[in-house]
């Protein structure tokens, strides 16, 4: 920094007026570090670039300190020995400079690093809880927290700090009250406190406070996260100017990206200003930027071509308090409600946590759990891969009747039948067979149990994390995963049920009142779950809000054209029919199962042998032709064998589970017994996933087409629908399955 400083002088005002700025800088520029290795190394370099542009070192040191940053102002200095006197002056200087000296530029790259909870499977001490005076406040900042563990739960984490006298409190209070207090655990991050600390330094606290600017490069969750609302709310409120320079860099999400640091996390760039007049009674100004590149390198060499503001491209962001700090893009895409106000209640999908129990073969099943429970005693939990949550030594409930607990698997005999074995949604367009016993799967989700029926539909999505290229959504007739969608991925399930009678819609209620009255005909729920599916599983809605998608969970563009509704609600069953491989919204004089018959073709048969069993699949997009084995599938289109949903793709995803050596990870013994040979069924599937994927691309130029029709139309907004309380939200139980159903959408007809 210090370098660059004296460069940039040096270009602007010349060669004689560089020794003056660097003896200034010298004492005028204040450096917090808390490790001795950085500190030491801070003070040897600064002292250098000093001295080699002419300046003169001060007297009485550089002031760089070695101190905790979110210590206390009000703290006092530790007593030392006289071999500690000299660090004891400095923490003096450090806390005085904190408390009573104006800074008008704070800036830094902060640690980001968020509070983990405690793996109650493993737990080990927790050595401190992080924050500082900015979280805990004087009173218990002081007290020493050394040991006390911390309960990862999003609001509940915050109950204790509510009552503490930190500054973290007005990221928090106002977050809770905009009701996205399950998202707060994600605040519990150093590069939060230190942002908060920054605000409190230059602008809130009483003995330096004026005008200023802050700049810090951090994680860039805050521009878009939904617990953020209070911290992006303060922002707005102490700055007059933020201009925000997205560099990504999200080398987990299913957008990867280089990063300019070797690290997973996307960061940003964030310059505030704070003009010489009391604190803004409108919101900051928001100017958004990004900076794309292939490589980091490329992307490093286009920092580096910054000289000022005009070298980037800027767009307008949102103006209200607590918006995302994002361009405000296409149209009023904020003002739409989320699809989780819509149908209001979510369930993660089913999670095993363990591989054998699920397989591309009913009777692969049926071999592994012969093989478990013929096993001896001393054997079987290692075979079953025991987790803290399922050990063959106890009794569970079962996944089918929670009236009814299953014996242990370690008492059972050998001679006992698995208790049942159906059809598994594992990924999109991939179903295969699961063993539904509650003793082999850790996460069974009984509510969405108790709600499956041959009725229920559920779109699946990834509604907490930044979507993909690809459809937004896609849907499963069968009990779904809980990475069903793309592969990873928590509490993305949106049943359209909520009992297995399908009399209980997982729609808010009201809304389907509102639309009837508005469209001047009955609405069903499968008329507004087909209407949402038909718009969500294009990749044009994913193209056309790209930007506004990085903000997590996706929004439903709700027409008031009755003529468009209906449209997109015959699209969207056309969809579900097709995409459930005929099992759902099956058309008058249809029948279950049928798939209509695309281009592919079995040129050359895969043989039906142990010995011609595929160990590999390959693709000629010349010949459109996909080998599978010794077997040869013709007129496969490039997109078909290519498609993907956020990042899965789906042929090759299908194929992978289903080779010799299946793809996935192995934990048991069990997972090595596979099918000894390829079936004719086999082969009949997978021609029926390319029939369903190329009859899918067949209709995107359609989908596209009616999405920018119904958002160039008249939309509800948000705030004039009915809103979902908190029981419509929560999971069905016994009792409301059992009440009586409520016809939706007849209101006045």
């Amino acid at each position: 920094m210090i370098e660059h400083a004296l460069a940039q002088v040096e270009k602007d005002w010349g060669a004689g007026m560089v020794a003056g700025a660097a003896g200034e800088l010298a004492k005028n520029t204040h450096a917090f570090e808390i490790l001795v290795g950085p500190y030491a190394v801070a003070h040897l370099r600064i002292s250098e670039a000093i001295r080699a542009h002419g300046g003169t070192v001060p007297k009485d040191g550089l002031p760089v300190y070695l101190t905790d940053t979110l210590e206390s102002p009000n703290a006092d200095a530790p007593a030392g020995g006289i071999f500690s006197k000299s660090l004891t002056d400095e923490h003096k200087r450090a806390i005085r400079i904190k408390r009573e000296v104006q800074v008008l530029v704070c800036m830094g790259n902060p640690p980001y690093d968020r509070e983990q909870a405690e793996d109650p499977a493993n737990p080990t001490p927790v050595a401190q809880r992080k924050g500082g005076w900015v979280r805990f406040g004087d009173r218990e900042a002081q007290k020493g927290r050394a040991g006390k563990k911390v309960a990862d739960k999003g609001e509940d984490q915050s109950s204790e700090d509510a009552s503490d006298e930190g500054i973290l409190k007005d990221f928090l209070a106002p977050a809770k009250a905009a009701g996205q207090g399950v998202h707060l655990k994600n605040l519990y991050n150093d590069y939060v406190y230190f942002w908060r600390w920054a605000l409190w330094k230059l602008f809130e606290n009483p003995k330096a406070a004026g005008p200023g600017i802050v700049s810090f490069i951090t994680a860039s969750s805050y521009l878009r996260g939904p617990g953020f609302v209070g911290m992006r709310q303060k922002m707005r409120e102490a700055f007059d100017e933020l201009w925000i320079i997205d560099l990504g860099g999200d080398n987990l999400g299913a957008r990867k990206t280089p990063n300019v640091f070797n690290i997973q996390t996307p960061v940003a760039i964030a310059i505030g200003i704070r003009h010489d007049k009391p604190q803004p009674l409108t919101p900051a100004i928001v100017r958004y930027t990004r900076v794309d590149a292939d490589s980091r390198e490329a992307k490093l060499e286009a920092i580096a071509k910054i000289g000022n503001f005009a070298n980037l491209e800027w767009q307008d962001g949102f103006s209200d308090w607590m918006r995302p700090l994002l361009p405000q893009g296409e149209g009023d895409y904020y003002d739409w409600p989320l699809l989780t106000d819509v149908f209001p209640w979510q369930h993660s999908g089913v999670e095993y946590k363990r591989a054998w129990p699920i397989s591309e073969s009913r009777e692969v099943l049926e071999m592994r759990w012969k093989a478990l429970i013929s096993a001896k005693s001393q054997d079987r939990p290692g075979l079953f891969r025991e987790t803290s949550d399922r050990l063959v030594s106890k009794a569970y409930m079962s996944m089918l009747d929670e009236g009814e607990r299953l014996p242990a698997i370690a008492t059972i005999k050998a001679d006992s039948d698995a208790e049942n074995i159906s059809q598994y949604s594992l990924r999109s367009f991939d179903r295969q067979w699961m063993l539904v016993d509650g003793r082999t799967c850790s996460r069974p989700r009984p509510p969405l149990w108790l709600s499956d029926s041959s009725q229920q539909i559920y779109i699946t999505s990834h509604l907490a994390g930044v979507l993909g290229l690809g459809p937004a959504a896609t849907v499963a007739s069968f009990m779904p995963d809980r990475h069903h969608f793309c592969g990873r991925g928590g509490k993305d399930v949106v049943p359209l049920w909520r009992d297995a009678e399908a009399m209980h819609a997982n729609v808010t209620a009201g809304l389907f009142d509102m639309l009837s009255t508005e469209y001047l005909k009955p609405v069903t729920p499968q008329d507004l779950f087909a209407y949402a599916y038909g718009l969500l599983a294009t990749p044009h809605y994913v193209e056309r809000f790209s930007e506004e998608l990085t903000v997590p969970g996706p929004r439903l563009p709700l027409t008031r054209d009755k003529a468009l509704f209906d449209e997109a609600a015959q699209l969207g069953r056309q969809l579900i029919h097709l995409h459930t491989y005929g099992e759902r919204f099956i058309p008058n004089g249809g029948k279950a199962g049928q798939v209509p018959q695309g281009s592919a073709r079995l040129n050359i048969a895969i043989p039906d042998t142990s010995a011609g069993y595929p160990e590999a699949y390959e693709y000629d997009p010349a010949t459109q032709t996909l080998r599978v084995g010794i077997g040869e599938i013709g007129g496969v289109g490039k997109d078909v064998f290519e498609f993907s949903v956020s990042g899965l793709d789906v042929v090759k995803s299908w194929l992978g589970y289903r080779m010799k050596k299946r793809a996935g990870r192995s934990s048991s013994e069990l997972d090595k017994i596979r099918p000894d040979r390829w079936t004719t069924q086999m082969s009949q599937e997978l021609l029926q996933l390319l029939w369903v994927l190329e009859q899918t691309l067949s209709r995107y130029p359609q989908m596209a087409d009616l999405l920018d029709r119904i958002v160039a139309g008249p939309l509800f907004r948000a705030d004039e629908l009915p809103q979902p309380d908190a029981a419509q939200r929560k999971p069905p139980g016994r009792t409301e399955v059992e009440a009586e159903p409520v016809q939706p959408g007849l209101a006045g007809f």
